[in-house]
C-alpha cells in the first residue's frame, strides 16, 4: 500500500506488498523487496537495494552520496539485507570506487541517529545502538553488539560477536569473541555471554578465553604472545580465526587489559 502524499519515481522497483508511508520520497534505481515497510518522511535515493521484511522508520536517509570529496558520481550502492530494522533518522551513505557499495546484512538492527558512511560493510545479526557514527570503510563482522554513541575510526574492523562498550572510541581494531571499553580502548574479556546466546558450547567458550589470557592478560609482547598460541593450543576454527584477524590488522589491535 503506497500513500498518495507519498512520491515513488516510476522507475523504482517495488514488491507489491511493500507498504509506504505518507510523505516519503523514493527515487528512481531504487529495488525494495516483499513485506517491507517504508515510514513517513524517509527518502531513499538512486543505488539503494533494499531486502525481503525490512522496516525503515520516519526520517531515515537511504543512498545519499557519500562525505567524501574523492567521490565523483560513480554509480555505487547501499545493499540493505532481509529482515533489517533501520530506526529514526538513520543515514547510510553511497559507496564510492573502493568498494563500490555500503552494506548492510540480514536481521540487523540500526538504532536512531546512527550514521554508517561509504564502504561500510555490516555483517549479518548486528546490532548497532542509538547515535553510533562509523567512518567510510569500517567493516562489522556477523553478530557485533555496539553500544551508543561509539565512534568508529575510518578502515575500523570490528570482529565477529564483539561487545563494545556505549560511548567508546575506537580507534584500533576489536579482535573477535571480546568484550571492549574505556578510553584508550581496552579488552575487558571475552563476550562470554553474547557468545553463549549466539550457541556457543561452554567448552568453545573456555578455549577462546584461555586464548585471549595469552594475549591480552598475561602482559606478553603481542607477537611472541601469537607464536605462543599458535605453538601450543590446538588449531580451532576460533583459534585462527583469532591469529589471522590481529595478524591482518593494519591498525593494529586495542590494548591488552594490563597494557600501559
Amino acid at each position: 500500500m503506497i500513500q498518495s502524499l507519498s512520491y515513488i519515481d516510476p522507475q523504482a522497483r517495488l514488491a507489491p506488498n511493500v507498504v509506504v508511508d505518507p510523505f516519503t520520497v523514493i527515487h528512481k534505481d531504487v529495488e525494495i523487496g516483499e513485506g517491507s515497510w517504508i515510514g513517513s518522511n524517509v527518502t531513499i535515493y538512486p543505488g539503494a537495494r533494499i531486502g525481503k521484511n525490512c522496516r525503515i522508520f520516519p526520517g531515515a536517509v537511504i543512498s545519499a552520496i557519500p562525505q567524501d570529496l574523492k567521490f565523483d558520481g560513480e554509480e555505487t550502492l547501499v545493499i540493505i539485507g532481509d529482515n533489517t530494522t533501520i530506526r529514526e533518522c538513520v543515514t547510510i551513505n553511497r559507496g564510492t570506487r573502493d568498494k563500490f557499495k555500503t552494506q548492510v546484512g540480514n536481521n540487523c538492527l540500526i538504532m536512531a541517529y546512527t550514521h554508517l558512511a561509504h564502504d561500510c560493510i555490516i555483517g549479518n545479526h548486528v546490532i548497532i545502538a542509538n547515535g553510533v557514527q562509523a567512518a567510510g570503510h569500517v567493516t562489522i563482522h556477523d553478530g557485533a553488539r555496539i553500544g551508543g554513541l561509539t565512534a568508529i575510526h575510518q578502515f575500523g574492523l570490528v570482529g565477529r560477536n564483539v561487545m563494545i562498550e556505549g560511548g567508546s572510541m575506537v580507534s584500533k581494531d576489536v579482535p573477535p569473541f571480546v568484550k571492549a571499553g574505556r578510553y584508550p580502548l581496552t579488552y575487558e574479556g571475552v563476550n562470554s555471554v553474547g557468545l553463549r546466546r549466539s550457541g556457543f558450547s561452554n567448552e568453545k567458550i573456555n578455549e577462546i578465553q584461555d586464548i585471549y589470557r595469552v594475549l591480552f592478560v598475561h602482559n606478553n609482547n603481542l607477537t611472541k604472545a601469537l607464536d605462543k598460541v599458535e605453538a601450543e593450543m590446538p588449531a580451532t576454527l576460533e583459534r585462527d580465526e583469532i591469529l589471522l584477524f590481529i595478524r591482518s590488522s593494519d591498525r593494529g589491535v586495542l590494548k591488552g587489559f594490563n597494557s600501559k
